[in-house]
């Protein structure tokens, strides 16, 4: 299956779920059998309603009709549900729904806006994750495998914010950056950047 059917399917597959009344049918589906007039008067709506509810799940397979005299007897598929879940909502699944979309997006908008024209930072943000994208943002500044001295730190800091120890500390702090012990050497923690 493509990703493009396998997101239409997931999508669809959702919708379905999506109404209170759909749930609602899904749930009396799952303790018992129901003709539609039956849902009708036990969720008092219309027929014509439960009739377009029903035929939601069932475009998506989770409701099947039988004919039972004069009614349509309506059961859920339960074996469709799991299956559909386990395929729909396997570990490869669902992050490929993701494609196209721009995981960047937001950090780049927290440097536009704590940034100045120049690169350099016009506060440090106070909110934790800000704090932590402004961070990934300052550790382009450095090379990796390159060892620095504290005072090379802050040289390079400096150029993005007076407050020096506030970042140094962050980097630090956020295993962005390794130090020796006496704090005399830093450098970039390349697993984590």
């Amino acid at each position: 299956m493509n990703k493009n059917t396998q997101f239409e399917e997931l999508l669809a597959f959702f919708k379905a779920l999506s109404d209170a009344n759909r749930l609602k049918i899904v749930g009396l589906l799952a303790q018992s059998d129901y003709s539609g007039e039956e849902l009708a008067a036990i969720l008092e709506l219309q027929p014509s309603t439960i009739s377009h509810h029903l035929a939601r799940l069932s475009e998506v397979g989770l409701v099947s009709a039988r004919a039972q005299s004069y009614y349509n007897v309506y059961r859920l598929e339960t074996d469709a549900l799991q299956a559909m879940a386990q395929r729909l909502l396997a570990d490869d699944t669902l992050p490929e729904v993701t494609t196209g979309v721009d995981l960047g997006a937001y950090d780049r908008q927290v440097v536009e806006n704590y940034t100045n024209a120049d690169g350099s930072l016009r506060q440090i943000p106070s909110k934790r994750k800000k704090f932590e994208t402004i961070l990934r943002y300052l550790v382009s500044a450095f090379e990796p495998g390159r060892r620095y001295t504290e005072k090379e730190v802050n040289h390079i800091l400096s150029q993005y914010h007076e407050d020096t120890a506030a970042l140094r500390r962050g980097l630090v702090d956020t295993k962005l950056f390794d130090r020796e012990p006496n704090g005399a050497t830093y450098w970039l923690n390349e697993e984590r950047v």
